[in-house]
Formats: C-alpha cells, sequence, structure tokens
C-alpha cells in the first residue's frame, strides 16, 4: 500500500498545514448558495490539492465540494476519478473545536479505492486501499493497522453529528438497548469506528458524496461496513451526489439495520 498512498497522505497532510495556518489566525466566513459556509481554509487546501492530483496523473478527473460539480452526462462517463473535500467540517473549523478534515478518495467504477483522511489539529491520518487493509499514522509519524471492534461495547458506544440534529436517529437509539452517544463532527466519526473505539455511526439526514468516500474505504478495510437502510453499500458519482441515509457499522455482531426496519 505504501508507494501507491504515500503521496495521497503527503498532498492530504501539506492541507492540513495550509488550513492550520488559517485556523490559527483571524479569518472571514461566506456562506455559499446552498447556506453552508465557506472560508479561505476551504479555497486554500482546495487548491493545493487539486494542483497536486494533477501533477500526480493529469489524465484522472477530479471532482471537489469547492469547484463546480460537472455535468452528469460528462462525469458519467469516467471510470476513475478523484473524490475529495478538502475541509471537512467547516462548521466545527470556525468553532475552533477541531473536528475538520481533509478527505481524498479515489473512485473506481463508483466506488471507493483508495482513501485518505487527515486530522491537522491532531496531525494524524488514516487510510486504506482496497485489498491492503486499514492504517493509522500518528503525530510521530508512527503506523499501525487498524481494525474495527469484534463486539460492541455495552452499552453501546455510538456517535453522531455534532452539527445536524435527528428525530429519526432520536427514535432510532429508543430500540437498541443501553448505549453511550458521542457528538463530533467530520468524517472523523468514521475514522474512531474504524480504530476500533466506537461501534456505530447512523446517519439520518443530508451528506454528500465528497463527505463519505475516503473514510467509507478506511471502514471497509479494517472491516467495518457502511450501508444504505437496503443493505447496500454506497455508490458513488450518481447524478444527485447527496448520499441516502446510511450506516456506518464496525461491530457486526448486531443487525442494526434489522433494529432501524423494525423502528420505519
Amino acid at each position: 500500500m505504501k508507494n501507491q498512498i504515500n503521496p495521497i497522505i503527503d498532498l492530504a497532510e501539506n492541507a492540513g498545514k495550509i488550513i492550520l495556518e488559517i485556523y490559527l489566525s483571524e479569518f472571514s466566513v461566506k456562506i455559499k448558495s446552498d447556506k453552508s459556509p465557506l472560508t479561505q481554509a476551504d479555497l486554500a487546501a482546495h487548491s493545493h490539492i487539486v494542483n497536486g492530483l494533477t501533477k500526480l496523473d493529469p489524465s484522472i478527473p477530479i471532482i471537489s465540494e469547492e469547484d463546480d460539480l460537472p455535468d452528469y452526462d460528462k462525469r458519467s462517463l469516467w471510470k476513475r476519478y478523484w473524490l475529495i473535500d478538502p475541509l471537512d467540517g467547516t462548521k466545527e473549523f470556525i468553532n475552533r473545536n477541531g473536528e475538520f478534515t481533509v478527505n481524498i478518495a479515489l473512485i473506481d467504477n463508483n466506488e471507493p479505492v483508495l482513501g485518505v483522511v487527515h486530522i491537522p489539529i491532531k496531525n494524524k491520518t488514516y487510510f486504506g486501499y482496497k485489498g491492503h487493509g486499514a492504517a493509522c499514522k500518528d503525530k510521530n509519524g508512527k503506523v499501525k493497522f487498524i481494525n474495527v471492534a469484534k463486539k460492541a461495547s455495552n452499552p453501546i458506544k455510538v456517535l453522531s453529528s455534532r452539527s445536524h440534529k435527528s428525530l429519526n436517529l432520536n427514535e432510532y437509539l429508543k430500540g437498541i438497548g443501553s448505549y453511550n452517544l458521542k457528538k463530533m463532527g467530520s468524517s472523523l466519526k468514521f475514522c474512531i469506528i474504524a480504530e476500533g473505539k466506537a461501534d456505530l455511526y447512523p446517519r439520518f439526514g443530508k451528506t454528500s458524496e465528497w463527505d463519505t468516500a475516503a473514510a467509507q474505504i478506511i471502514v471497509e478495510e479494517a472491516g467495518g461496513r457502511v450501508l444504505t437502510m437496503q443493505g447496500n453499500k454506497l455508490k458513488y458519482n450518481k447524478k444527485n451526489v447527496l448520499n441516502p441515509d446510511f450506516f456506518v457499522i464496525g461491530a457486526t455482531d448486531k443487525d442494526w439495520l434489522a433494529l432501524a426496519h423494525a423502528q420505519y
């Protein structure tokens, strides 16, 4: 996995350094047409990553949250492309709680096959490559392979979004038994599950493909699953890039989807 993914790790980590410089300064916030916030850090990280990926292989197209989405007629023909969220968790960045990430994924035949998630505030990087497992690199550069939990904790360790509330989540949690709920931002939730430190992240509500792709392959290579309510893997390069509701599953000793269907 090392040779193929190292340049992408470097790109994500260097984007993280750019983000941190702005994070530690006085920065302005704009509001995009979809009402989501935008900072200089989003745009600076976007430019750095896009330039870096283009230099690595100019033949592979790129989709970024911070760029215009290509027409579906064009991108539907793409077999492989990069899918990036230069700063996932902009609200957390603005609130200065550290729960934001850099997400870079390679999509092949509508599925993520390589993913890097970097946490700038911790200088920590998670990465996965299809067929090669998932790993974590700490602030000292030490790399270790990671795996999801084999059995659910008691009480169950559940993660949820810090910035997006959901009545459906509250209803679902009533049916799973004893649990502890921890809220956090960005794709960090996927990584915590991939590392075996939480059991489940049920997501009811809006997310986009760039929010999930990089972290999905990390979870899958760590032995977990990312499934829709129908039990299917999340797919990419859809005409509508919004994701359906999904579950990030670490511990697989419980049928989390059956519990959901019992509620709805």
